[in-house]
Formats: C-alpha cells, sequence, structure tokens
C-alpha cells in the first residue's frame, strides 16, 4: 500500500478569543497519496481553509492545536511532523517548498507594489540555490505553461493589469514554480467565470497527471468536485461527516448533510425542479450543538432524533472506506445486517 503523502490525524484548532476558546476543527482525520485529488466540500464556516492553512501552519497567532493533534508529511523517506516545525528556516518545507497554495482571492495575495515576476523570481530564490536569472527563465515558462499570453512581457506586470482569471493563472505558475508535492487550492475557481472555471479545472488535472502532484481541492460546490477529485470529504462545523470516492459520495450519499449538499444543486435534465436549500443556517462555533453537530438542521432523523441531540455519532465505514458519521446510516446498516 502506498504511503500517504500527508497524513492528518485527530487535528483539533481552537483559536483563542475574547469570549474564550472557540472550535474550528474537531478531531479531523484524512490521508492524501501521491497524485490523488481529495476534495475537501461544505458551507462557508465549515472548517476548510482553517483545516487546509493548518497543513501549512498558517494560522493566526492565536490558533491553539491539541496535543494529539498530527499532521505528518512523508517526503523521500523522511517524515516531517508540520505542527512541531518552529521557525521560518524550519517551515521553508512547508511553506512554498513541499506544499503550495492557491488563495482564494489572488488580488489580496499579490504583492501590488511589486511586478509579478519579480514575485515569482523572490520565491524561487528562496527556495533554491539558482541564479536570478535562471529563475526569471523557470518563471516565465511556466506563466507560459499555465496558458497565459505574452509571458515574457506579462512578468513584469502587476497585479491589477492582469484580468481576474489571469491573476489566478499566474498564482497557479507561482505555487507550481517550485514543484511541490502537494497544491492546496483553496476555492480558486470561485471568483471565476463559468468558461475559466472549465480552463482553470482542466490546467488543474493536467499537472497532477504530468507532475504526479496530490491536490487538496478545496469548494462548496459538489458539481466541481464531481469533475476533479478522487476522493471527497464532507466538513460541516469543524466535523467530517463523510468521506470516501467521488462515485460512492456522488451516488450513494449516507450523510443527510451530503444529500442536502447535493439536492441545493440545479438539476439540468429538470430545469422545473425547485431548488432545496439545506434548511437553517450553520451554528456558529461559540455555540456548538450537542450531539451529532448536524442535528439543528437536519431532516431526516425521525424517531432517533433524542438520540441525535445527545449522543456524538460513531464512524461507520462501509465498503471500500466509505466513512459516515450519522446515526440514520448507523442504524440502517445494522438493520442491514440484521436482515
Amino acid at each position: 500500500m502506498t504511503k500517504p503523502l500527508i497524513s492528518v490525524k485527530d487535528l483539533t484548532l481552537r483559536f483563542k478569543t475574547d469570549e474564550g476558546l472557540v472550535t474550528a476543527v474537531n478531531n479531523v482525520s484524512f490521508d492524501i497519496a501521491p497524485g490523488e485529488v481529495l476534495g475537501l466540500v461544505g458551507e462557508s464556516g465549515s472548517g476548510k481553509s482553517v483545516t487546509a492553512k493548518s497543513l501549512m501552519m498558517l494560522n493566526a497567532e492565536n490558533a491553539v492545536y491539541d496535543e494529539g493533534s498530527q499532521v505528518i508529511l512523508s517526503i523521500d523517506g523522511e517524515e516531517y511532523d508540520v505542527l512541531k516545525l518552529r521557525g521560518a528556516r524550519d517551515q521553508l518545507i512547508i511553506r512554498g517548498g513541499a506544499v503550495s497554495m492557491i488563495f482564494q482571492e489572488p488580488m489580496a495575495s499579490f504583492a501590488p507594489a511589486i511586478t509579478i515576476g519579480e514575485q515569482m523570481v523572490e520565491q524561487l530564490m528562496i527556495h533554491s540555490d539558482m541564479t536570478r536569472a535562471k529563475a526569471k527563465e523557470i518563471s516565465i515558462e511556466m506563466l507560459t505553461r499555465v496558458g497565459i499570453p505574452e509571458p515574457a512581457e506579462r512578468f513584469g506586470q502587476y497585479a491589477f493589469e492582469f484580468s481576474g482569471g489571469m491573476r489566478q493563472r499566474a498564482m497557479i505558475a507561482m505555487a507550481l514554480s517550485t514543484k511541490p508535492r502537494l497544491l492546496i487550492a483553496d476555492e480558486p475557481t470561485t471568483a471565476l467565470d463559468v468558461t475559466i472555471q472549465a480552463q482553470v479545472i482542466d490546467l488543474m488535472k493536467d499537472l497532477v497527471d504530468e507532475f504526479h502532484m496530490s491536490i487538496l481541492f478545496i469548494t462548496h460546490d459538489l458539481g466541481v468536485i464531481a469533475q476533479t477529485a478522487d476522493r471527497v470529504a464532507v466538513m460541516y462545523l469543524g466535523n467530517l461527516v463523510e468521506t470516501g470516492t467521488v462515485r460512492q459520495v456522488i451516488n450513494t450519499p449516507s450523510h443527510p448533510y451530503t444529500r442536502g449538499l447535493l439536492n441545493s444543486l440545479p438539476k439540468l435534465d429538470d430545469l422545473d425542479a425547485p431548488l432545496t436549500p439545506v434548511p437553517g443556517d450553520i451554528p456558529s462555533p461559540l455555540d456548538r450543538p450537542s450531539g451529532c453537530v448536524f442535528h439543528t438542521r437536519c431532516v431526516e432523523s425521525g424517531d432517533i432524533a433524542e438520540r441525535c441531540r445527545s449522543e456524538i455519532p460513531v464512524t461507520s465505514i462501509g465498503t471500500d472506506d466509505h466513512r459516515v458519521d450519522c446515526h440514520l446510516a448507523n442504524s440502517r446498516d445494522q438493520a442491514g445486517d440484521q436482515a
């Protein structure tokens, strides 16, 4: 069995606030294999970006990780416990080295007073011993690879001179120029029109095939995940509620929240069908529900609603490692076994 490139184990993260410790990520575990695309799905406020930033130690200084939390990065036979890396020099392996990140809004990520090319050259020189001339050559080559026209000219321009789609491509080029083993893509297509979205998705697929790179793809759109990911992890209020292959999760969703996300998508084969949003709003992390965190919005619990309100569900493991944290799914599995 292939060793995971990165293994997240029992990750629990809280933030120190004036109101006390606020839980943002609760006991989350998942692996990403070399060359695999894992889709992390959920509404805004589910904890997706906070989880991803934990892999690069990019969360704010008021973040507190539980002692049992681990993020293990395996590179060339060496293992790095990411959460124990201290100091800028030690963290170079996870910040632009073996791990790179595409942020949701590239305009806020590029320095506005420095050219795109200079920023690309600077990061290459930080992570290698190459000359400035070589770094420029590689940067222009990468801008070409992501489909930016006239890359040599664009190299000397600023972020505000790029369109939204070109800025996103430039950020992908910058993230890939160090040839990372893992690319974290935080909703990279959210601000783009449909045509550019498709181009970016196709580009990322090609890059996975060429570089055998792994991707953690964060989005709220299961439709995008169906086109890009190998496996899916569904997140709600800091908890992973369902994980499995794309085919398992899309075709046979086992958690009510996953089914709610799928039902909220437009149906192209039935344009008259009404959209069915997940009822209610995601609770504040300051007031996490007891028992199953989804019980305040679940419309399927029925006879076991009281159990959902009081007991935390255990993980049920189905065919080929399809996992779900749900009392209803567990009761169905038990009924099937007894039958």
